[in-house]
């Protein structure tokens, strides 16, 4: 947050966990102070409750504006880590490096793997969300269960019916949210976005 907001925050409409998506634009010859600051300010954010990971998207050549997606599983404790002193001392530090205000959204659900590194770019259309998320979770459907399957004959509790499923799925979404979906995302950016 910016100083000269005070302790304004974003508008915040929440039912789930939440995604505090940051766009910082970094001043010529500032980035290595940046990027160090920014692994300082990632370590800060982990050590808050709920706190569920980042993902950075560092800007191509030429350009200088960074995206930093800060995962917490509730409302409330994103609300917390915005709002604390560690972020807002961290953020006045960075300040001077920055060539304008930083931008702070909040975003439930998945809406932050569809969402390209300028919010003012629209949304891609609900067929490619979807084509996009079959094609990432359709194969992982047959291939997790194979995989847990030796554990699931070690463990016959865990093999139970909806012990079975609820590992399976947690095992699935658990890639696709932190390893497979931002990843692809952003392979297919040039399609998704137009």
């Amino acid at each position: 947050m910016n100083e000269q907001e005070g302790d304004a925050s974003p508008t915040i409409h929440y039912n789930t966990g939440r995604s505090i998506i940051i766009q910082h634009s970094v001043k010529p010859g500032h980035r290595d102070r940046y990027e160090t600051w920014l692994r300082q300010i990632i370590a800060a954010a982990a050590q808050f409750s709920g706190h569920q990971g980042v993902h950075v998207v560092r800007p191509p050549e030429g350009h200088d504006t960074f995206e930093i997606a800060v995962r917490f599983s509730h409302a409330d404790e994103a609300d917390t880590w915005l709002k604390s002193d560690v972020r807002r001392e961290l953020v006045s530090d960075i300040v001077p490096a920055l060539a304008t205000e930083e931008k702070v959204e909040i975003q439930s659900g998945i809406d932050y793997w569809f969402t390209p590194p300028t919010s003012k770019t629209k949304q891609p259309t609900r067929w490619k969300q979807w084509l996009i998320t079959t094609a990432v979770i359709w194969p992982l459907t047959l291939i997790v269960p194979a995989v847990l399957q030796p554990i699931f004959e070690q463990a016959p509790v865990l093999a139970l019916w909806g012990v079975r499923h609820g590992l399976v799925a947690a095992a699935i979404v658990a890639l696709v949210v932190y390893l497979i979906m931002p990843r692809v995302v952003r392979l297919v950016a040039g399609w998704l976005f137009r």
